[in-house]
């Protein structure tokens, strides 16, 4: 156990003794030096009698913030237990975004039960995101955001800022439209401070606005907004009129999302299922992923049929020279390997922009010429093994042969797969380790059978 959670065990224990002896003020004094994250996991750790003391004497605002970082779940819990007038106040000052996400994951008679106690403005826009697929750019957008008219001065944008920015989600760049709400430009706060008051915000804003259409795939928005550094994106429809921002904090956690994504599909899996021991509905959840593991096992099991096929098709050479049997687990198993870590990175640089059609044939290139480097390396290593252990110099050749071709064809597999993926518009992550294990398993066998019966039965 780390020093942070150490740290925060400690909060814990303090906090619930806080509770039990009824010290609601030094409760106060003590949550307030809190971040409101720390607060929601504070929350996640302590049994749901103690959840809502704990959450009904914090500040609203804190609240809001509290509420933002918690799941479906405990938020419908927490407010469950807290009056209408409680709900309504603190749902008012919750990030949009945020909500939308939460909202997004409950049912359609909770979803409208909350909408219901928002106000009429509020809740038009939180509609309004639903509509958006909840992995586009529309969909973890906000609509709390401020836009200056091209025609005002800085001084007049100024004083608009002033009126209007306490409930913006961010104001470190600020957007600028014309007469039809058309995105034209974009202007830095320090840049507008900077102006002299009576310039007009068109003769200093940048016309070179980069921004994402609505209907963009929140991966590719997380792309552009790491590639450019930005702190925030504005979202535009079809017509060029901006319906919202994304800010980075959004992007944070769709990089994590997506990355988390990427892992479980490349293990052949799903996150329900990581979180199905969490959940009481025990059954459904063994159901979801069963159905999340079964289609790649059943692709393992069909290629370790293959493979037995395969074997059988050699058994005349296994019984004439036994030994080329020692080798089999260390060849598929360097294949495997060398396989996965291709494809690895094919995958990592294709979801991160740096690997596309222009270079695709560039990267086969240099990850055959990397698989054969390591696998000329490998081979001899292994061709001087093998003489040493079995005293066979032609076994020792033909082992070395097959170790080479097969991290060779390894590499080529594990690069050239996820890039068909990608060109044919299938999800690259889908090209999983069990389908390149399975793939190079076959291969790698076939390879060194072929080469055993050519180089050591013909020619013994």
């Amino acid at each position: 156990m780390n020093k942070n959670e150490v740290l925060f065990q400690e909060i814990i224990v303090q906090v619930n003794a806080l509770i039990d002896s009824e010290k609601i003020v030094d409760l106060n004094e003590y949550i307030d030096e809190l971040h409101p994250r720390d607060i929601s996991e504070i929350l996640v750790d302590l049994q749901e009698e103690k959840q809502i003391r704990l959450f009904e004497i914090l500040p609203l605002e804190v609240a809001a913030k509290v509420l933002d970082d918690l799941d479906s779940d405990m938020f419908t819990t927490i407010l469950s237990k807290i009056s209408i007038d409680h709900k309504k106040r603190i749902l008012d000052l919750m990030s949009q975004d945020d909500m939308v996400d939460i909202l997004s994951d409950l049912s359609e008679e909770k979803r409208h039960e909350i909408i219901n106690l928002l106000d009429k403005e509020l809740a038009q826009d939180i509609k309004e995101l639903l509509v958006y697929d909840e992995d586009s750019a529309g969909g973890i957008m906000t609509t709390d955001f401020v836009v200056l008219s091209k025609d005002i001065t800085c001084y007049a944008a100024i004083e608009y800022l002033r009126e209007n920015a306490p409930d913006a989600e961010t104001i470190y760049y600020v957007y600028v439209v014309d007469k039809n709400d058309k995105l034209v430009g974009v202007i830095s706060l320090r840049e507008l401070i900077v102006s002299r008051p009576n310039t007009i915000i068109e003769d200093v804003m940048s016309e070179k606005v980069i921004d994402v259409n609505v209907n963009d795939d929140q991966e590719e928005v997380a792309r552009i907004v790491s590639k450019y550094d930005l702190l925030a994106i504005p979202v535009t429809d079809i017509n060029g009129k901006i319906r919202g921002i994304i800010t980075v904090d959004d992007i944070i956690d769709v990089i994590q999302e997506e990355a988390t994504e990427d892992i479980y599909k490349f293990a052949g899996t799903s996150e329900a299922e990581s979180e199905y021991l969490e959940d009481i509905k025990f059954f459904p959840k063994v159901i979801s992923a069963v159905k999340a593991r079964l289609p790649w096992l059943l692709i393992t099991l069909i290629g370790g049929t293959l493979s037995a096929r395969i074997l059988g098709k050699y058994e005349t050479t296994i019984k004439a020279y036994a030994a080329v049997s020692f080798f089999m687990p260390l060849l598929t198993g360097m294949g495997g390997n060398v396989g996965t870590q291709s494809s690895t990175l094919t995958v990592r640089g294709l979801a991160t922009g740096h690997i596309d059609q222009k270079n695709a044939l560039k990267t086969i290139t240099q990850e055959m010429s990397i698989g054969l480097t390591v696998g000329l390396i490998c081979s001899l290593i292994i061709c001087i093994v093998a003489y040493l252990w079995i005293g066979d110099f032609k076994l020792g050749i033909v082992v070395g042969i097959a170790m080479a071709a097969n991290m060779l064809t390894a590499a080529t597999i594990g690069t050239l797969v996820p890039i068909v993926f990608k060109r044919l518009g299938v999800d690259p992550a889908v090209a999983s380790a069990p389908f390149i294990s399975t793939t190079l398993d076959i291969t790698g066998l076939t390879i060194y059978f072929t080469l055993t019966t050519a180089l050591l039965l013909k020619f013994s």
